[in-house]
């Protein structure tokens, strides 16, 4: 979409196209095969851009628009726009037509054929190395645009590194800044050293990992002993509180599955059996299989929602008792399984006095090391900040980070980093500087690879058999039941962590290796010369001059997504002690400071108690709007700022637009890449943008007239309009779709700012400037009328607005439960109340932040969702009446309420049943739809409305190579895609 660029300004690619389809699906596919893309596998680092989705937006932010004014030789390469824009796919590693394999893949799929990963013909995008003559044309091309040869890109706020390691890869000058201490070190490993070393290193820190390793397992080999012709695998713990009634201890989980496969057959399910014997002095258990597990009922563990039940009494034990117990110290852990391997395959025993007699033992040595340790800053035992956004660690006793480790995974940790420190002497003295402190920097990874796999925040999966990491749901979520590492044993714990972050350096490294291409390792400068490493605000970029960076592409933190500083002190913690002296300016403070961080944090604000939200909102975007000025001084005039943004809730919007706009940019073009997987059995209970919308900025000339609100309504609607209709022809959807108009709605006020409104400012009299929320609310207007006749195919059907409320909460949501703000926007959009109608009518229940539409059964009542009513004001009602009846009591009673009432032989009330089935999820699950108002409503249409068209079903998600055909390794770094998440084994407590 065409914004307001000087003629002096050339137009760049993404200003013009992008291809969006293509670009989704290999995001998707990044991401898909259970084999992460190296970046991702070599350490944590929260809300990572896809490589692929970084490249394009890096390269089409740089290369020029096609144009038939171009010398002749570029004309020869390239005669028609659709040559350059072939050639420019190629670049990006995409030789094939991605879409037309997504076909094939899905009629073979109806046919019970599964074609894997070679139905595309290429290899993952991501994957691809440009070749020496492809980045000499990328320059050519560019230098034609720029009239520059060294052509400069800038991440301000790098986080995980995806754009400037595509950056990099591509031969361009590269300046990589991070805020965060621990993403800073990532960084320099994914950047610089594999840059700077290629694949060879690779070989040094598996080297002196496995010096590492021998050192380790010598200490700790007593304390993991296995029995007879068995491997150990893995230990499984249940916390514990005393019964109030009997004083003796209390197992806590959620389940007592053990293996439960989806999709497997009955007679390979494993459980366990809780016995409360009243005569022994705690539980006991015993493993069953098969049959006899699913007798045993697993699924029923000792606590939900935080509230436990004593098996000792049967009566329940109050939440809140056990805070205070475990806030006392007087929570404990028992061990009640063990995974093993032996002959015959992966299998589970109960803990044997050996097992137990070992753990006692680890205590016993915790103990004895401990006052060293902690004088030398061996382990962390600096205390869990008290203002946080997720308290729940303090709330259940863990004060300290070295509380969030059982004494055994302590001792294991605190040996590593004892053993790093003693190896390092070694090192130095056998490499040189630079190398040395590459190969301290990986092992330092392997140990916090360790720490995240290896604490009481870890839980083992049942249905795939693995540990899940501490950030498996980006957040510190307690976990009543969890794992534990076999440390010593080859290939788990250590041995692992070390192979996990060698083979992703050297994937890395494999990646990079267009970068030394002799093109610039002869020619121009060393790869390590074009990039620059820092840590520091992005509000404060003194390194960089004035007007000096070509593209500024920035993937900034997400409103109130991810706290990034909290969530990254599990790590920062433990580099302290490994290579903190390595990096003495990153490590600094005793903690990630997170004054400075630029996201929507209501915990700092939290004593001014009803204004905290209000004020994290201004102080987000305060904070964005300094990093965006900063990046307007360093970027040329005819630059390009390139911002990657995904949120489905409008006032991140509504900040990040203000915050770019004042800072002087305009938003030249908006482009939606479908970037995250929704092949999910869970999705129906979820709601998360799947896409990630890129705005092409330019710095904003000089304003002119102000413009006023009222005179650009009529050029708001018609815009978000065109480009939602536009967007939804390329597969966009869902809240995605309402999303997609947001970019194209703030280039429009973007480029005639500033925009007036009526309403005037009570200090000054002046009129107020207008918020971008309010146009975005219109836009979200403009995409409701357009997905109410998408749902009628192309009709238009009157409705009441309650009713349109309903089908298009379901339309854009696909979800039970959302945000309550989102629930109240798209109220505002329809033109109904959110507690006056939809409330007062139950057709949602308030939960908190959130709202829950309620099934039609929790709408009984009289006059409305009822049998009995005379007549059905809200159509909604009828529906659900209709659909209650059918449920309750049968096909016959719902005929007899369809003609008693009138409503059956109503178009009005046909064309709801028709939109509803297009609204609601019809995933299936082993043939059941996973939705209930799906099934009701596909067997009234069977029933009553055979002529109505069914709606094309969504598959069952295809797990592809996640099923059955990973090691460990692969899959404890797996994306879970395709899978149902065990709602009992995620329920740790109830929102705090």
């Amino acid at each position: 979409m065409s914004g307001s660029t000087s003629n002096r300004r050339p137009r760049v690619l993404i200003e013009e196209w992008l291809p969006i389809e293509e670009l989704g699906i290999e995001s998707r596919r990044e991401n898909s095969t259970g084999l992460h893309p190296p970046p991702n596998r070599l350490h944590v680092w929260w809300a990572r851009r896809p490589l692929t989705v970084s490249r394009a937006a890096v390269l089409a932010s740089l290369l020029p628009a096609y144009s038939e004014e171009w010398p002749e030789e570029l004309r020869r390469r390239f005669p028609t726009e659709a040559s350059y824009r072939q050639w420019f796919l190629r670049l990006l590693g995409i030789p094939g037509d991605p879409m037309a394999a997504v076909k094939r893949i899905a009629l073979a799929t109806e046919r019970g054929i599964r074609l894997g990963k070679e139905a595309y013909g290429y290899p993952r995008a991501f994957t691809s190395i440009a070749s020496e003559e492809e980045l000499a044309l990328l320059m050519e091309l560019a230098k034609s645009s720029w009239g520059d040869g060294d052509i400069s890109v800038a991440d301000p706020m790098a986080g995980g590194g995806s754009i400037p390691f595509e950056a990099l890869r591509y031969g361009l000058t590269t300046y990589a800044n991070e805020l965060n201490p621990v993403a800073s070190a990532v960084l320099q490993a994914t950047l610089d050293f594999p840059a700077r070393f290629g694949v060879g290193l690779a070989d040094d820190v598996a080297r002196w990992g496995r010096r590492l390793l021998s050192m380790v397992r010598e200490r700790l080999q007593p304390f993991y002993p296995a029995g007879p012709g068995e491997e150990l695998d893995v230990f499984i713990w249940a916390r514990t509180v005393a019964c109030p009634e009997t004083g003796k201890p209390v197992p806590l989980s959620p389940n007592w599955w053990l293996h439960k496969p989806k999709g497997s057959p009955v007679d390979q399910w494993v459980g366990v059996r809780l016995i409360a014997d009243h005569d022994a002095p705690e539980c006991r258990f015993e493993i069953v299989r098969g049959r006899a597990a699913v007798a045993a009922d697993p699924q029923v563990g000792t606590v939900r929602r935080g509230v436990a039940r004593s098996p000792w009494t049967g009566d329940p034990v109050d939440g809140d008792y056990i805070k205070a117990e475990a806030q006392a110290g007087r929570m404990g852990a028992q061990l009640y399984a063990l995974g093993i391997k032996t002959a015959r395959g992966r299998d589970f025993r109960l803990p044997t006095e050996m097992d137990l007699e070992a753990v006692r033992a680890a205590e016993e040595e915790l103990a004895r090391r401990l006052p060293r340790w902690e004088r030398e800053g061996i382990i962390p035992t600096e205390a869990f900040p008290e203002i946080s956004n997720d308290p729940r660690p303090l709330h259940y006793g863990m004060r300290r980070w070295c509380d969030m480790f059982s004494p055994r995974q302590l001792l294991a940790l605190g040996t590593c980093v004892e053993a790093l420190r003693e190896l390092e002497e070694d090192i130095r003295r056998q490499l040189p500087p630079d190398r040395a402190r590459a190969v301290m920097t990986y092992l330092a990874l392997a140990v916090d690879k360790c720490a995240d796999y290896n604490s009481r925040m870890v839980r083992w999966h049942s249905s795939r058999g693995v540990i899940a990491g501490t950030f498996d749901r980006h957040d510190f979520s307690f976990k009543w039941s969890h794992a534990e590492m076999a440390f010593t044993v080859p290939g788990k714990g250590l041995d692992w962590a070390i192979d996990q972050v060698a083979d992703a350096y050297a994937g890395l490294a494999r990646l990079a290796e267009s970068a030394s291409l002799p093109l610039f390792s002869q020619n121009g400068p060393r790869p390590v010369d074009r990039l620059t490493v820092e840590n520091r605000n992005a509000a404060s970029l003194p390194s960089l001059p004035d007007r000096s960076v070509h593209l500024v592409c920035v993937d900034p933190p997400y409103y109130d997504n991810v706290m990034y500083g909290e969530l990254s002190n599990f790590f920062y913690v433990w580099e302290k002690k490994t290579i903190g002296h390595l990096y003495p300016e990153w490590f600094r403070s005793e903690l990630v400071e997170t004054d400075e961080e630029a996201v929507a944090n209501p915990a700092r604000f939290a004593a001014l108690r009803r204004r905290k939200k209000e004020l994290a909102e201004q102080d987000y975007q305060r904070k964005m709007q300094a990093c965006f000025r900063e990046m307007r001084r360093i970027l040329r005039d005819d630059g390009v700022l390139t911002v990657m943004f995904t949120h489905k809730r409008v006032d991140a919007w509504d900040s990040l637009g203000r915050a770019l706009i004042e800072a002087g940019f305009v938003i030249e073009a908006s482009w939606p890449v479908h970037t995250e997987s929704e092949h999910s059995l869970h999705q129906a209970k979820k709601n998360a943008a799947a896409s990630t919308i890129l705005l092409v900025c330019r710095k904003r000339e000089a304003s002119g007239e102000p413009v006023w609100w009222d005179d650009m309504r009529g050029r708001i609607r018609q815009v978000a309009r065109e480009k939602a209709a536009e967007f939804e022809k390329l597969g966009i959807k869902g809240v995605d779709l309402y999303i997609s108009t947001f970019g194209p709605v703030l280039s429009v006020i973007s480029g005639q700012w500033p925009v007036l409104t009526s309403e005037q400012d009570e200090r000054t009299g002046e009129p107020k400037p207008l918020r971008p929320e309010v146009a975005l609310d219109l836009a979200r207007a403009e995409v409701v009328a357009l997905r109410k006749q998408g749902l009628l195919a192309g009709r238009a059907v009157k409705f009441d607005d309650i009713t349109d409320w309903y089908l298009m909460a379901w339309d854009a949501f696909k979800a039970i439960e959302f945000p309550a703000d989102e629930a109240r926007k798209l109220a505002i959009a329809v033109g109904v109340d959110l507690e006056g109608d939809l409330v007062a009518r139950r057709v949602i229940a308030k939960k908190q932040s959130t709202v829950v539409l309620q099934e039609p059964s929790a709408r009984r009542s009289k006059g409305r969702v009822d049998p009995n009513a005379e007549d059905f004001p809200v159509l909604l009602d009828a529906l659900h009446t209709a659909m209650m009846v059918y449920e309750e009591d049968g096909a016959f009673a719902c005929r007899r309420f369809l003609d008693a009432s009138g409503v059956g032989s109503s178009a009005a009330f046909k064309a709801l049943l028709q939109a509803a089935m297009q609204a609601i999820p019809r995933t299936r699950e082993k043939g059941r739809f996973i939705r209930p108002e799906a099934g009701v409503l596909e067997n009234m249409r069977l029933a009553f409305f055979p002529d109505i068209e069914a709606p094309v079903e969504e598959p069952e998600p295809d797990l592809g190579p996640l099923q059955g055909k990973l090691g460990l390794a692969e899959e404890a770094e797996a994306e879970e895609i395709g899978e149902e998440e065990e709602e009992e084994e995620e329920e740790d407590v109830e929102d705090e």
